[in-house]
């Protein structure tokens, strides 16, 4: 079996790593079948989303949409997310996870396509704000549903499996988007930019959706053990909301910060590059397919980070990475110097997401997964609809490089913060837990 998996043998030494073929690897982490299928449906729903969330903002800069006004419709997608994830956890516990996914894959994707097609200020506000709604219950229901597929001892590696594949499928989407022109110029289309921008929005709408096909083909997902908890004369819905894990209190404040970072660059990157850089759109595509392998790759490496540093030192150090990238591109006016510093903070910025995430539910009984993950999401999209809407007035009062300076300060004070509150935690997670 050895020779068949291709697998070396352990180091005389014992040490921890043991080198292994891909299916050898995937063989030995024994991840169920429930998981491929919540797997099966992500990279659908993922891979649109991500084609759409790169396009978007290209697509509202043709509409001549500044960085004000985009920063106003992010934020107002963020603010449905924070009023949409605590009732989205509730309704969860209520009516199961299968039927709030298949919901999600559904009705997420078809507002997305009304976006695309919605032209004044106004509308975009408003649809923005609709559509965080309904986004707010994916991530509700999908990190207890990678849970439930998973066990303590795989849970980490499913969540950088997951977490890598949702980045490896926007590298095919960045080459389409920025090669696309190219291809309908040679085949004798003549498509106005914002016309083509809107085309590759709705096709990705309609990858998204494909999502929805494996979850109606699984059972697991519609047995509710959190709903049946909830029927009892002792579990009522408001007294539930107020049962707050311990470890939640040190977890979101922390969480929060990381969240102020990121959602205060992320949203305008594409626009950083094509504004305030120059970089045309076929190279803004080939730079995100970029920074997705960047990506891809560095997600990989985590588990190997976390078990040389631990769980809470190798978050520790990615967030401080982040924070010394962010400062070089502050200061740099060289533009292929910026797109490499570019490349690494989009691949560290979600490099500590698997560990995050791993605490988060490792760390909370089984039946308040979703909860925890519907306050976690709340306080997060609380502070990204802030964060985003002041940044997007701040970059245009102020100019990236000093904007960039202070978001990069707030990355240091995020990860000592983190480091304080969660590295003392009394309910540590076992080495077998904390990495695959």
């Amino acid at each position: 079996m050895e020779q068949l998996l291709n697998v070396k043998p352990k180091a005389p030494s014992g040490g921890p790593f043991v080198f292994m073929s891909p299916a050898a690897w995937l063989i030995n982490k024994k991840l169920s079948r429930d998981f491929w299928i919540v797997f099966t449906a992500a990279f659908f729903f993922d891979f649109g989303i991500s084609i759409f969330v790169f396009m978007f903002n290209l697509y509202l800069l043709d509409l001549h949409f500044n960085d004000r006004s985009i920063g106003l419709v992010n934020s107002a997608a963020l603010l449905g997310s924070v009023l949409g994830t605590l009732p989205a956890g509730l309704l969860t516990r209520r009516i199961g996870l299968r039927p709030m996914l298949a919901f999600c894959l559904v009705a997420a994707p078809s507002l997305c396509a009304l976006r695309a097609l919605a032209i004044g200020e106004s509308a975009q506000i408003g649809l923005g704000f609709v559509a965080g709604l309904v986004l707010s219950s994916w991530g509700v229901c999908f990190l207890p549903a990678v849970a439930r597929g998973t066990t303590p001892a795989n849970r980490a590696s499913g969540f950088s499996l997951i977490f890598s594949a949702g980045v490896g499928t926007g590298i095919l989407g960045g080459v389409v988007c920025g090669y696309l022109p190219q291809w309908l110029g040679r085949a004798g289309f003549v498509v106005e930019p914002v016309d083509l921008k809107r085309l590759i929005l709705l096709v990705s709408c309609g990858i998204a959706v494909l999502g929805v096909f494996p979850i109606l083909w699984t059972r697991l997902l519609s047995s509710n053990t959190e709903a049946s908890r909830m029927d009892g004369p002792k579990n009522r819905i408001g007294a539930h909301l107020l049962k707050i894990d311990p470890f939640l209190l040190r977890f979101l404040p922390a969480m929060a910060l990381w969240t102020l970072v990121l959602t205060s660059f992320t949203p305008f990157a594409n626009v950083y590059l094509s504004r305030n850089l120059h970089v045309p759109l076929l190279r803004i595509g080939l730079i995100f397919s970029a920074a997705q392998v960047v990506q891809f790759c560095v997600t990989l490496m985590t588990p190997m980070l976390f078990r040389s540093l631990g769980l809470v030192n190798g978050i520790v150090a990615t967030q401080l990475l982040t924070a010394v990238t962010l400062g070089c591109l502050a200061g740099t006016q060289n533009t292929q110097f910026a797109v490499v510093l570019y490349l690494v903070f989009y691949g560290m910025q979600w490099m500590s997401s698997p560990g995050l995430y791993n605490m988060l539910l490792s760390n909370v009984p089984e039946d308040e997964q979703s909860s925890a993950s519907s306050i976690t999401l709340f306080c997060n999209a609380l502070v990204g609809a802030g964060s985003t809407a002041c940044a997007g007035i701040l970059f245009t009062k102020f100019g990236y490089p000093c904007v960039l300076t202070g978001i990069a300060l707030l990355a240091i004070v995020a990860a000592m913060v983190f480091r304080i509150l969660v590295g003392p935690s009394n309910r540590s997670i076992s080495l077998q837990q904390q990495v695959p």
